[in-house]
């Protein structure tokens, strides 16, 4: 059956083209006023999805980064603890080098004692260093110090349970570092140690037998820091490839999402011409007439 065309068939084929044609229009514009090429998840489903999937990811990437930045933080902290714990060893052993001098007079002895009981204290001190309010040098204790001198007991208060930071969906990096293993703790600490050769040498006792003590902990602190270093070292590495993978990140989520406004602006200013010249072929193609009013 072939359907007769009247002029109000027409007028509403035209019509329809027209809004057809508006739409597609007001959609360029509302693009460019946004610059966003999804203004809404119907705009394009599969796009939208991945730009889902890439702003989580991103997501991580920020809190990684944080991470990052936090146990960058901690080690630089205790790095430095553990140079300043290898100079002060150093002196000490300077110190008792000299002290074992069998020529020294009571004085002298009585002046290097009081040095290194001054050592002792910066050396404690260094072990009770802390990092926003957190000591580096005892896991997870939050009792504000790794090391207490109350009645020479040098206790250490450590939780044996690592603080660590995680850098990335499969890597957890731990970021204190064990103090008893550093210093030891009680009667085998280096306080306590440095406490005996302060005593002997008042006494005017031989303090020779301190010198590979002195050394034995100095190399303890060396292998510590070497630790350190490792760790640090794979932070950084692990910072530099965040850094990457923000910007790799960006440039997919810039891809998906941001608009390319000179060719929107190019399909918009041709959408117009086309709507323009729609009306214009409307307006000619159906005219009214009196009959149509009569009608």
């Amino acid at each position: 059956m072939i359907s007769r065309t009247t002029n109000q068939t027409m007028a509403r084929t035209a019509q329809q083209n027209l809004q057809a044609s508006m739409s597609r229009m007001a959609k360029l514009q509302e693009q460019v006023a946004s610059s966003a090429a999804i203004a809404r998840p119907s705009d394009d489903p599969a796009g939208t999805a991945n730009a889902l999937k890439v702003r989580s990811e991103i997501r991580a990437n920020v809190q990684y980064t944080s991470n990052v930045s936090d146990a960058e933080g901690w080690l630089t902290v205790t790095d430095n603890a553990l140079t300043n714990t290898t100079d002060i060893l150093r002196r000490v052993k300077d110190l008792t080098l000299n002290a074992a001098n069998g020529t020294l007079s009571p004085t002298d002895r009585k002046a290097i004692a009081t040095e290194l009981s001054g050592l002792k204290t910066n050396l404690l001190r260094e072990a009770n260093t802390t990092h926003l309010g957190r000591t580096v040098f005892a896991g997870t204790s939050d009792t504000g110090k790794a090391f207490s001198e109350a009645d020479g007991a040098y206790a250490y208060s450590g939780s044996g349970t690592p603080t660590t930071r995680r850098l990335d969906s499969g890597t957890q990096m731990r970021v204190d570092t064990d103090g008893e293993a550093v210093f030891g703790k009680g009667d085998n600490s280096v306080f306590r140690m440095m406490d005996n050769l302060v005593a002997d040498l008042e006494a005017n006792n031989d303090v020779s037998g301190y010198l590979p003590k002195v050394d034995a902990a100095a190399n303890t602190v060396l292998m510590e820091h070497s630790a350190l270093g490792v760790r640090h070292a794979a932070t950084l590495n692990a910072k530099d490839n965040l850094a990457e993978k923000s910007i790799s990140l960006e440039t997919r989520r810039s891809g998906i999402e941001d608009l390319d406004t000179a060719k929107v602006i190019l399909d918009m200013k041709l959408q117009e011409v086309a709507y323009q010249s729609a009306l214009a072929v409307t307006a000619k193609a159906l005219q009214p007439t009196l009959m149509d009013f009569l009608r």
